[in-house]
């Protein structure tokens, strides 16, 4: 993520992670088809809204834009992995004081959990221990 003061880089807002997911999903794109998208899968919302907002996450460095072309593509500027690691960490930190295992017995506490999910979870802790 692109630092903004220092090291604290541009955290994006809830609307700017909807972008971004139909950016990691769909790869680089023209704010109509992010657009489109947007108004399939989340909620109704208006075509200027949408510009108006990638080009303030271009401008904060989240995103950048190709203006090679007629159309102007836009892409991450951050892997996918990268920025939910950096957002998971940073609500770690501040939830759960760093503790991980705090944030994993409270989600499995509080949340049905299927017993697919369950030996899922179970083989993952396996694998972690044989490394």
């Amino acid at each position: 993520m692109k630092e903004t003061n220092g090291d604290i880089p541009a955290e994006p807002t809830k609307s700017e992670l909807e972008i971004l997911q139909v950016l990691w999903q769909f790869g680089p794109s023209t704010v109509r088809f992010v657009n489109d998208k947007l108004n399939e899968e989340k909620r109704a919302v208006q075509y200027t809204s949408t510009l108006k907002l990638m080009q303030i996450m271009a401008e904060k460095g989240i995103l950048k834009r190709d203006e090679s072309s007629m159309k102007h593509v836009y892409s991450p500027v951050d892997e996918e992995k990268k920025t939910k690691d950096y957002l998971l960490k940073r609500y770690v930190d501040s939830m759960y004081n760093g503790s991980a295992s705090n944030l994993v017995m409270q989600l499995l506490g509080n949340q049905k959990t299927s017993p697919e999910e369950l030996q899922a979870i179970k083989d993952f802790l396996k694998n972690l221990d044989q490394r």
